[in-house]
């Protein structure tokens, strides 16, 4: 066994050094050939990856493209000074129809939400029993009058007589008593004759004002009397009133601001903003400062007369009255898609001269159309972002593009 081994280990080492004999002459070259060609092969698809990785680093390091953004420069405009407050449209005349004597109505004679004149017949109360009352009333009257007629020629006789000798006094002053009564009597049937005609009269019921009628409370058929409520309403509709309350300190502020050179006051026109923003086109005249003050509020109301042919205002509508004084002075605005509120106020977002978007704290006067006065943050000239606002944020640079105001703006 040991011997075998021992045995063995010569011939091993016989092959090592023959294959080391052997790497020391022919096949040495070519080896070495193809040892060099792999690690080349590895270099250069070493180098390829390294090349591709630096192309995709140097891609996803290259900035994002510059956000592209709408603006409008702040501009001077002739601004007519406006002071506002909260309002409502009032009927000058409103009338609330109702039933001045009792019966069933008759007829209905109008339609709801139709315009009515003076004197338009609107309801009907059956008639009869006050006709038949009227005629009654009339019989009356004739037959005191026939009495009246009948003493007077008695009291006249007798009275000729008495001056012959003919017929006791005392029977012409009974005769003079008699006339008197039925000549009282007359005058009572007459009054009972004028009261069944009045109350025949209550039986049709008109419009006394020329306006717009709303809706029936009662139909044909029902009962009406004069506790039976108000049947339907009617509201004048052209002019209107817009009255507004005013503190007596911005009552002295709008004096103040009116008041010229020559003592003089600056005319003011009344405008009228409706609740979805837009303005009235027609201005109203003021007619109206009320001559006391509410102690509790510290406030009078102020009242305008305002045209209203299409019937766009409506009695009991809320709107914004606007004084406005006629005379315009130059004042900085922006357009009102300009302007951005959050929890601290309002602000625009302005972009520099470096491209650079730039958060501006604003403050606001009225609005102009679609632009809105700006009292102080802003100066005359620089581009505030109106499209496109959502897309950017401070410190952003941005692509900016001048927007032109549409016509008539």
């Amino acid at each position: 066994m040991t011997s075998s081994t021992l045995g063995t280990r010569p011939i091993v080492q016989t092959a090592v050094d023959s294959a080391a004999d052997q790497s020391d002459t022919g096949p040495a070259p070519r080896c070495e050939r193809t040892g060099l060609g792999f690690r080349a092969a590895f270099l250069g698809a070493a180098c390829i990856g390294l090349l591709a990785l630096a192309a995709c680093d140097e891609q996803a390091g290259a900035p994002p493209p510059k956000p592209a953004v709408g603006v409008r420069p702040a501009a001077m405009k002739g601004v007519s000074e406006a002071f506002e407050f909260v309002g409502h449209i009032q009927a000058i005349y409103k009338v609330n129809l109702r039933a001045r004597t009792e019966g069933f109505l008759e007829k209905v004679l109008f339609r709801e939400g139709q315009d009515v004149k003076v004197g338009d017949l609107l309801y009907q109360i059956e008639k009869i029993q006050f006709q038949a009352n009227v005629d009654q009333a009339k019989a009356n009257a004739v037959s005191a009058e026939a009495e009246a007629t009948n003493a007077a020629l008695q009291y006249g006789r007798n009275l000729a007589l008495s001056k012959e000798q003919f017929s006791p006094q005392s029977l012409v002053d009974r005769n003079k008593a008699s006339l008197d009564r039925d000549r009282a009597k007359v005058m009572q049937t007459r009054a009972a004759l004028t009261q069944a005609e009045v109350n025949l009269g209550y039986t049709d019921i008109r419009s006394p004002i020329e306006g717009r009628i709303g809706r029936t409370a009662y139909q044909i058929g029902n009962l009406v009397n004069p506790a039976s409520g108000v049947l339907a309403t009617i509201v004048s509709q052209d002019p209107m009133y817009v009255l507004f309350p005013v503190s007596v300190r911005d009552l002295e502020i709008i004096r103040a601001s009116r008041r010229e050179a020559d003592g003089g006051l600056a005319k003011i026109d009344i405008r009228v903003r409706l609740s979805n923003g837009q303005e009235y086109p027609l201005a109203g005249v003021w007619n109206l400062t009320d001559p006391q003050v509410d102690q509790t509020t510290d406030t009078l109301f102020m009242r305008a007369t305002i045209p209203n042919p299409n019937r766009l205002l409506i009695d009991g509508q809320f709107v914004t009255a606007v004084i406005r004084q006629r005379r315009e002075e130059p004042r900085l605005v922006i357009p009102q898609a300009a302007l951005q509120v959050d929890q601290s106020g309002y602000y625009a977002l302005v972009v520099d001269n470096e491209h650079k978007v730039e958060r501006r704290p604003v403050k606001t006067g009225p609005n102009r159309g679609a632009d809105v006065v700006i009292a102080s943050g802003l100066k005359e000239g620089e581009n505030v972002i109106v499209d496109g606002v959502q897309k950017v944020r401070p410190g952003q640079l941005v692509q900016e593009t001048v927007v032109q105001p549409a016509a008539g703006s």
